[in-house]
Parts: structure tokens; sequence; C-alpha cells
């Protein structure tokens, strides 16, 4: 059990087989742990998924420590990411809140190969009784990927695998529209610097309608993030956008699943 009363069964993440590069990996030489935040359906007002994010165990916020991952690390990195996001949405029970998804990040640069490393991934989910249909992968719009094709191939499979997939970040970089030309995910989430106060600013607004027409016209669906106030929500809501990232409804929070 960590110092936040979240148990923790192993201390190390699984690892796959298969794969001789997956095998072969570093011991990290720190720690970490998640916290979750809720991307509310306002339709039924209840969560459709919760986020987990990565946190220090002192609290410090996930830019610290992914300062910490570098290419010695970078794959056991991700592995344990998404084998702690498991065991710990598993204990806080996530699992049994009724079509609710766990959302993790993964970096596409850790794969080598979809079908081999998602291993880990399957066998966290059998270990703590975990539905892995109930598993959403988000990439950040911004993310660098040395090979497009790579990523593409990951979304594929892990599509075909029955998990979600999502872009995150959506119009904060340069290579969104090509990507999605490419690949439609069943989540687009549109980036925080686009919602915010998007009931104040037209060249804004003008935007994210857009993103929504297309999502529609390609049958994704689309979260807002990073609402903060009645204004904005209200504002997407008018617009057709019912998932919703932020404030308003809940901070991420260490040790518990906020608005279950």
């Amino acid at each position: 059990m960590d110092e936040h009363g979240m148990t923790t069964q192993f201390s190390s993440p699984l690892s796959p087989t298969g794969c001789d590069r997956c095998r072969n990996l570093q011991a990290l030489d720190f720690d970490f742990t998640m916290a979750f935040q809720p991307i509310m359906n306002l339709e039924t007002n209840t969560p459709f998924a919760y986020e987990a994010l990565v946190r220090g165990l002192n609290g410090e916020g996930a830019a610290t420590i992914l300062a910490k991952v570098n290419d010695s690390n970078r794959y056991r990195f991700d592995q344990a990411c998404r084998v702690k996001a498991i065991e710990l949405a598993a204990g806080l029970g996530l699992h049994e809140l009724p079509d609710c998804h766990l959302s993790i990040n993964f970096l596409p640069n850790a794969v080598y190969r979809p079908d081999t490393c998602i291993r880990s991934t399957l066998e966290a989910c059998s270990t703590f009784g975990f539905p892995s249909e109930r598993l959403m992968f988000e990439v950040a719009e911004g993310e660098h990927v040395s090979d497009a094709s790579h990523l593409l191939g990951i979304f594929r499979d892990y599509s075909a695998r029955g998990f979600l997939t999502a872009i995150d970040d959506f119009g904060a970089g340069y290579a969104g529209l090509n990507l999605l030309a490419r690949f439609q995910p069943h989540i687009l989430k549109i980036d925080m610097e686009l919602t915010r106060e998007v009931h104040r600013h037209e060249v804004k607004r003008a935007i994210v309608e857009a993103i929504v027409l297309v999502s529609r016209r390609l049958n994704i669906r689309v979260v807002a993030e990073g609402i903060e106030t009645a204004q904005e929500r209200d504002a997407l809501v008018d617009m057709g956008i019912l998932l919703h990232q932020g404030y308003l409804y809940a901070r991420p929070h260490v040790g518990a699943l906020p608005l279950r």
C-alpha cells in the first residue's frame, strides 16, 4: 500500500513475452501514482470515462514525472502507467460503473509491436478483474512520432481489439487534420485553448463548430476539454458537444473517483 492508501500488488509492471526488446527492460528509478478525472456525459449526467493522469507520490504534477522519462526507460514507463492505471481503477471500482471507460494516455514511441506490447495490459486486466473492452487509449496530437505509419498501426490494432481510441488535445498541434484524414478514432478531444472562453470568441466558436461538423460526418464523438465555467459549458452544449472534461465538473483526484 502506498502513502495515498492505494494497494499495489506489483512493484514493477507485468512484462509481456514474445518480443525480445520488450523483455530487456531497465528498472525505473522513480515511482509515481495516478489521479483520476471524469469525462462527463451531460446527456446522462454520469461519467463517460475517467482519465488516468500521472502524478508524483508527493503530489508532483505530470510534468515533473514525465521529465524523468528518456529513451532508456520509455517502454518500461509506458507499461508501468498502463498497469498502474488498470490496477488502481479496478481497486476504486471503476468497472462497477455502467458503461464507464478507463482512459489511458500512451506513448507511441514506446510501442515496438502493438500485438506483443499489449500483452501486459491484457494481463493486468485479467489479474485485476478489469474488462478490457472498457479501455480507451489516448495519444496527444502534438506527441512527436517519428513514423506516422507506426502510430496508425497502433491505433488500428487497438481498435480491432475493441478498445476505444482518442486523439487528445486536438487543435493544439499541426498534424491533426492530416492524422484524422488517415485514421478516424472513436473520440476527438478538443484542446482547452479552443474551448477556453469559447462563448466570447467568434473565431474559436467557428473552429469548434467546424470540428463538430467534421466529426459528425465521420461518426466520431467529441470531448470538450478544460471546461471551467458555466458559460463555456452552455456554449459547447449549444454546439452539440455533450462530453465534457474540466475543473467545472471535478479536478483530478488521487485515491478516488470524483463524482462517482
